[in-house]
């Protein structure tokens, strides 16, 4: 599992979805201001990369969760991903937008799993974990049993660990960002600047600036 988190990590950092802008940070879903970003998405456009994700995260459910019965996707990150994997596993899959939509059906789950069902998510990045638990409450609000979520990649927020443990869901990984921090460090793709920068972003993320 070390070894996985590090090899993820380099892999991240070779197709640049590691993104770094101190001086102009991003703004986050949960309103933080952050000067690293990780993008995600940019794993469907290498196939070697999204290959790997696609069987690792498989592996995690085959592992963690053999009785699973459906696959769930939290939209819009992790549409793809999820669907590969319950491709993989050839299981039923559907996504989770963050709201029901405002027009036609008014879908929040867009697919067709059942009550009852035993369902893994899977996401693409966790920070603060808000949209990713959202997810978990709107299958749960429609009946479905959620027995656990895979990621491809966590801030590991003590934030987000103390809501995925209010929630009764278990978060498994890729990997975090203590690895893409060490990877980066050890590989030149941050100066020493950065790295002052993301400890102290790191020590107080909600009141950064």
């Amino acid at each position: 599992m070390e070894q996985q988190k590090k090899d993820f990590a380099r892999m991240l950092l070779r197709i640049k979805a590691v993104k770094l802008s101190p001086r102009q940070p991003f703004t986050w879903a949960s309103g933080w201001k952050s000067p690293i970003y990780c993008d995600n998405r940019k794993v469907n456009s290498f196939p070697d990369v999204r290959s790997y994700v696609k069987l690792e995260l498989t592996h995690l459910v085959l592992s963690l969760y053999p009785e699973a019965e459906a696959i769930a996707g939290v939209a819009t990150g992790a549409i793809a991903q999820g669907a590969l994997v319950a491709d993989q596993l050839n299981l039923p899959y559907a996504y989770v937008r963050p709201k029901p939509k405002d027009h036609g059906m008014g879908n929040q789950i867009e697919g067709e799993l059942h009550p009852g069902m035993k369902v893994v998510v899977v996401e693409d990045l966790i920070s603060t974990g808000g949209s990713s638990l959202k997810a978990v409450e709107a299958l749960r609000g429609a009946g479905l049993e959620v027995i656990g979520m895979v990621a491809s990649h966590t801030y590991g927020f003590k934030v987000a660990e103390d809501a995925f443990k209010e929630a009764g869901v278990a978060l498994h990984t890729l990997t975090d960002y203590d690895h893409i921090i060490a990877e980066a460090a050890s590989s030149g793709y941050v100066s020493s600047d950065d790295l002052d920068t993301l400890a102290a972003w790191r020590k107080d993320p909600a009141g950064w600036q």
